[in-house]
């Protein structure tokens, strides 16, 4: 009996219509930025220069992303997103801003991620991943004990997982799942450790409209030596 796959932790794929400039980029540069499509994923073969590989789950409109990649241009950036508009705007910052380290998969990040070799990844982004308010949807929620063990998985020694969410009753599903996980570390030590963003941190359009019920609420943990 096949594995059923996992619930959709992301809402929708689509809405309005691109730009002439976003299809076009959709097109043409969106083939050469794709990880291969079946198989193994391996960071040192897409870019072998690259001192370490990083990637970012649900990149949103690709802000985030493609800052994190200018500052960083010895950094493999890996971005996943389903959400069509929002990898059309992150072609949109790659092509301006003239970024050779990026790679995106335009679908679902655990499809990604399951095609990564183990310790793999110096850091993993998830910011403002969709919270799925209502109580009956909580179980489509990204953050779970499953994503906690892959991320682990996925992360080298040292590696960083960032966690952001600005509605307070996933911030505390976040906290209960990574400290449930034997293999990170959460290194707070003040309030203002999960209040304040972290000095690196790139806001994006998403944070600016304060859709959710409370200040946004960083977590940072760090993974244990095995």
């Amino acid at each position: 009996m096949e594995t059923p796959p996992p619930l959709r932790s992301f809402g929708r794929i689509r809405s309005r219509t691109l730009k002439p400039r976003q299809a076009s980029l959709m097109e043409t540069l969106l083939p050469a930025l794709r990880p291969p499509a079946e198989g193994p994923v391996d960071p040192t073969r897409l870019a072998p220069d690259a001192r370490e590989a990083w990637l970012e789950v649900g990149f949103g409109g690709g802000e985030h992303m493609a800052a994190q990649a200018a500052a960083r241009p010895d950094v493999l950036v890996l971005g996943a997103e389903p959400f069509l508009n929002g990898v059309a705007s992150a072609l949109r910052h790659v092509d301006a801003q003239g970024l050779r380290n990026v790679r995106i998969h335009d679908g679902d990040a655990r499809e990604l991620m399951a095609r990564l070799p183990d310790a793999s990844l110096e850091r993993i982004f998830v910011l403002f991943p969709d919270p799925w308010q209502k109580a009956r949807h909580h179980k489509r929620r990204l953050v779970s004990p499953a994503f906690a063990a892959e991320a682990a998985r996925l992360l080298k020694p040292g590696g960083r997982l960032r966690l952001a969410t600005d509605w307070a009753d996933y911030a505390d599903q976040m906290l209960r799942v990574l400290l449930a996980e034997p293999r990170f570390d959460w290194p707070a030590t003040c309030a203002d450790d999960w209040r304040r963003a972290p000095a690196d941190h790139v806001r994006t359009r998403y944070e600016t409209k304060k859709l959710g019920d409370c200040a946004p609420v960083w977590l940072d943990f760090v993974r244990r030596p095995d």
